[in-house]
């Protein structure tokens, strides 16, 4: 029996796809989730609390604004490919209006999403793990969740 994401694939028959077949708003739906079930992942790491809590310490980390300023931490940090990722997700033009953030932030957010969905699809798990541990570390919250 195989572990990890190959369980996944083995189980749910998944087929090998090429990253760069995917759409940039395709990356950004699957970062969308591997980077909330990350934050998800850290805040309940820190102990049971009320859901609500959780709920609101996750959706400070995970809102447009959030992931802007994520990336702006990082973005010396980013490889070419990463960058490339990134780049595809800010430019792609969605028919989706931001509700809580400025179009900048948002657009930001969806290269951020797309650049988590990329190192997902393509199994950088210790990339992405080392670049959600940096981000985090630097805005603080490594330590006050």
């Amino acid at each position: 029996m195989e572990t990890g994401l190959n369980a996944f694939k083995e189980a749910l028959h998944l087929k090998h796809v090429e990253v760069g077949e995917y759409s940039p708003l395709a990356l950004a739906y699957i970062g969308d989730a591997v980077y909330e079930l990350a934050i998800r992942t850290l805040v309940m790491n820190r102990g049971n609390m009320q859901v609500n809590k959780m709920h609101k310490k996750t959706a400070n980390l995970v809102k447009a604004d959030a992931q802007a300023r994520f990336y702006l931490l990082l973005e010396e940090e980013l490889t070419d490919a990463e960058k490339t990722a990134y780049r595809r997700g800010r430019n792609a033009k969605s028919f989706t209006m931001p509700k809580h953030a400025t179009m900048k932030d948002y657009r930001m957010a969806t290269g951020f999403e797309a650049l988590m969905g990329y190192l997902y699809l393509t199994e950088q798990f210790d990339r992405m793990a080392e670049l959600l541990g940096k981000g985090l570390e630097q805005m603080g919250e490594l330590i006050s969740l």
